[in-house]
């Protein structure tokens, strides 16, 4: 709130989407950074979720009539897991062919890769999201590793702790 208060106070007028990327502390919540792009992890499990049109959304934005505009979620859930380059977010190499299969090719959001003589290259280091959507979150994320297992790239990396805590917090609440 205090970014948007900010913003009105100096007059600048936004309209578009802002990721605020969090970290949670004693204090309470401290933003740490601020994204207004759709290739981030944090876009990619919510516009599949995503039941109402984009670009009326984005139209309605831009036109001043969000207000009238119907924005409708599923109530399903959804699972990003980040594929990356070993040695990242420091040293990697790049240039090593990715293998996607192609039933699963609608669920993967290239990121750090590039097309060279007809082959899909890391040229990242975080190369790619797996996406998965299901009914229940622990389904999601289960399905979103299984897609991570099929897709091949040398000196691949991911984290097997993604989701768990929303997973905890779930058994708790």
């Amino acid at each position: 709130q205090k970014t948007v208060d900010a913003m009105r106070e100096e007059g600048r007028e936004f309209k578009g989407v802002i990721f605020f990327g969090l970290m949670l502390t004693d204090k309470g919540p401290k933003v740490l950074e601020y994204n207004a792009r759709f290739g981030d992890p944090e876009t990619q499990v919510v516009l599949p979720l995503l039941e109402s049109d984009l670009l009326e959304i984005m139209q309605a934005v831009t036109n001043g009539t969000l207000d009238k505009t119907e924005v409708k979620f599923s109530d399903k859930s959804c699972a990003c897991v980040v594929m990356a380059s070993g040695g990242y977010p420091k040293d990697y190499k790049k240039g090593y062919e990715i293998t996607i299969p192609e039933d699963i090719a609608d669920s993967v959001y290239i990121a750090g890769a590039k097309k060279e003589d007809g082959k899909l290259l890391t040229d990242g280091g975080r190369v790619l999201n797996s996406v998965a959507v299901a009914d229940t979150l622990e389904n999601a994320l289960k399905k979103a590793y299984e897609n991570t297992a099929k897709i091949k790239f040398e000196n691949s990396y991911l984290r097997r702790d993604i989701g768990q805590r929303a997973l905890k917090a779930k058994e708790v609440g």
